[in-house]
């Protein structure tokens, strides 16, 4: 948990009720309060603010590409740096120009990184 994902999930609560995100998640959600709030107020409470996914992560074995937008909103690189320091076998893809969801924001450049790594992934077996 970093500063930067709880100031945002707070500016994006603001927004559920006060703007049409709500109508823009319906969408998506057959129940877009349940998914908001049950995103929302986890990611809020402040026993949570301590949450981390270090530990589990060293159980991964295989090869991991670590994608993250460079305008990522919800976290700092950090997070997949952080990644890759505790699994060597992690690759980075940072990308400029991005936010939250890469396969969104840059979904050309995603899709060719997700192909070359796998193509290289196969290439060493």
């Amino acid at each position: 948990m970093e500063d930067l994902s709880v100031s945002s999930i707070q500016k994006v609560r603001t927004a559920y009720l006060e703007t049409d995100l709500r109508q823009r998640l319906a969408r998506h959600h057959d129940s877009p309060d349940s998914a908001f709030w049950g995103w929302n107020d986890i990611w809020l409470m402040p026993a949570f603010k301590h949450w981390s996914i270090e530990a589990e992560i060293g159980a991964i074995r295989c090869p991991l590409l670590a994608v993250q937008g460079l305008d990522d909103e919800y976290g700092t690189l950090e997070q997949i740096r952080g990644i890759a320091r505790r699994m060597p076998q992690t690759e980075l893809l940072e990308l400029a120009d991005c936010g939250h969801s890469p396969h969104r924001d840059q979904v050309e450049p995603v899709i060719a990184a997700v192909a070359n790594y796998i193509q290289r992934q196969r290439q060493r077996q």
